[in-house]
């Protein structure tokens, strides 16, 4: 085993770019990361990277070799899925991202119930409204809204989300009611971005008679986190678009109302990102239909909640 785990450290640290970002992803010190690489270019006798003070760079050889070690990561894990029980073996990690309102609501509440079915499984579940990388994240499954860039990896779709346009009763009545994106715009409306470093122009897609336009609104609030939004909606400081299923209760409750409601946004596609190779895992491939099925249930619930 020694010698898969100095394969499988080497394939980290070359999609990684990084022998300390493959120590911590792999939970080991920098130190026997660094042992595990020595030890393989000793046994292949190549050095697989050129090492400065402050860069790593894979050889030709290592570039090489990287090709050829995936395919043998592959085949162990296709090898032991053949053989493992999966309705009572089901055994190792599994590393889950999704955004946060995303996971807090619907992913989160639902994994003690799948760790207690399945007691020698883990779950590490990272939460981010960031895009996230399957292959340089280790992840599994990435569960996400909109549409991903990378079409080398395979979707599962889920639902279409309904969205809302929504604001507080105290600042509807401090601003006035928007009827539709046209009013958000030319109004100057405080509307509550999400957005990340590096992002274009912000603009909201909206359904209009003529069809999906976008506006581009304006507004002195931005943030990478979609629930920082919600606060500042409820505390009455602008207009977000949200997931119905994210503020359903605040809807349901009145602290946030609709507005905007003759242009109404564009549903979001809530789908999961994974590998062919992660699908392939009985624990992966069990986890996803677990948790897809209680989402769609949960995003039906919550269409009629206005």
């Amino acid at each position: 085993m020694s010698y898969i785990d100095n394969i499988r450290t080497f394939v980290r640290v070359y999609e990684l770019g990084s022998m300390s970002a493959a120590g911590r992803d792999l939970r080991i010190s920098p130190a026997v990361t660094s042992s595990r690489i020595s030890q393989l270019e000793e046994h292949l006798g190549v050095r697989l990277f050129q090492r400065t003070t402050r860069s790593l760079t894979p050889t030709e050889q290592g570039q090489s070799f990287y090709r050829g070690a995936t395919e043998i990561l592959e085949a162990i894990e296709n090898a032991e899925a053949q053989i493992v029980n999966i309705t009572e073996n089901l055994r190792g990690s599994l590393y889950v991202a999704a955004p946060l309102g995303v996971g807090r609501r619907l992913i989160a509440p639902q994994v003690p119930e799948f760790l207690a079915e399945y007691p020698e499984v883990n779950v590490r579940l990272r939460l981010t409204d960031r895009k996230v990388d399957l292959t340089t994240e280790g992840l599994d499954l990435a569960f996400f809204l909109g549409q991903p860039e990378d079409s080398n990896l395979r979707i599962r779709k889920i639902a279409d989300v309904e969205r809302i346009l929504c604001a507080s009763p105290a600042y509807i009545e401090k601003r006035g009611m928007p009827d539709s994106g046209d009013d958000l715009v030319s109004d100057r409306h405080e509307c509550l971005n999400l957005r990340f470093p590096g992002a274009t122009e912000f603009q909201w897609l909206l359904s209009t008679p003529s069809g999906a336009k976008r506006f581009r609104v304006s507004g002195r609030y931005e943030s990478d986190d979609g629930d920082v939004l919600t606060d500042w909606a409820l505390a009455g400081h602008g207009v977000a678009m949200k997931p119905v299923f994210e503020i359903a209760d605040h809807l349901q409750n009145g602290r946030l109302v609709p507005v905007a409601e003759k242009t109404p946004p564009e549903p979001i596609q809530m789908a999961c990102l994974f590998t062919h190779r992660r699908r392939q895992d009985p624990k992966t491939r069990l986890f996803m239909e677990f948790i897809i099925d209680r989402i769609a249930t949960t995003i039906r619930a919550t269409r009629q909640v206005r």
